[in-house]
């Protein structure tokens, strides 16, 4: 009798095992599939949009681009808004958010669409602006992602070191090459970051959260 009973029971922890198993490999291949999707749809977005803006004027230099990037670009996704003939008709837009231009990172295989605004709805679809004067303009631009340490957005921000390059397009087409030269955490209350001296250099900072969520990861930039 008690060996019936502990076959039984060593029955039910076997399935009950198996479908735990189950149910993990099904979670990460779900979750691999959703982050592969938003990774193309981000790859896609910044192929059009570059597209885009260099059809729009072919005669516009593109300047500092010392290094060649090769990434796995299609063409899709961001859409050209042309309802409206006021201010906003041409802007281009990302799911419904306006687009001023593209990032690309080859170390980290990052590309996305840079959004016009940092609203809480605007950064859980790509990255966005937070502040300062704008994309390749003469001084500091804040980028802000969020960590979703899934390999999304600036999850992978914390595997990049002094000298890796960074690319931003902006609306006109041209594209800039930065060099990362400053690496550190801080605290979230921190906001000195926003405010350095540039002395009339073209910088970039990007912004997101450490792992644990309790600090930032700041990654400084410059036009080489």
């Amino acid at each position: 009798m008690f060996e019936g009973k502990y076959g039984k029971s060593l029955t039910i922890g076997l399935i009950i095992g198996i479908i735990i198993i189950i149910g993990v490999i099904i979670f990460f291949t779900v979750d691999y599939i959703k982050n592969s999707t938003i990774r193309d749809e981000a790859s896609n977005a910044v192929d059009r949009f570059e597209g885009e803006v260099q059809n729009k004027d072919t005669n516009t230099t593109q300047t500092n681009t010392t290094e060649n990037v090769t990434l796995n670009i299609q063409v899709e996704n961001i859409i050209t808004n042309t309802e409206n003939n006021g201010e906003n008709s041409g802007t281009k837009m990302y799911k419904g958010f306006p687009v001023v231009g593209t990032i690309q990172i080859p170390k980290i295989n990052l590309e996305y669409p840079v959004l016009k605004d940092a609203s809480k709805k605007a950064i859980e679809v790509s990255v966005a602006v937070n502040g300062g004067p704008g994309l390749n303009k003469v001084g500091n631009t804040i980028i802000i992602g969020h960590n979703y340490r899934n390999g999304t957005f600036f999850s992978n921000n914390k595997n990049l070191s002094n000298g890796d390059k960074i690319y931003i397009t902006d609306e006109t087409g041209t594209k800039l090459t930065y060099t990362i030269y400053n690496i550190y955490t801080t605290t979230p209350e921190d906001s000195e970051y926003m405010e350095r001296e540039t002395q009339d250099k073209k910088e970039i900072t990007l912004v997101t959260c450490t792992d644990d969520t309790k600090s930032r990861l700041i990654i400084c930039a410059r036009v080489d």
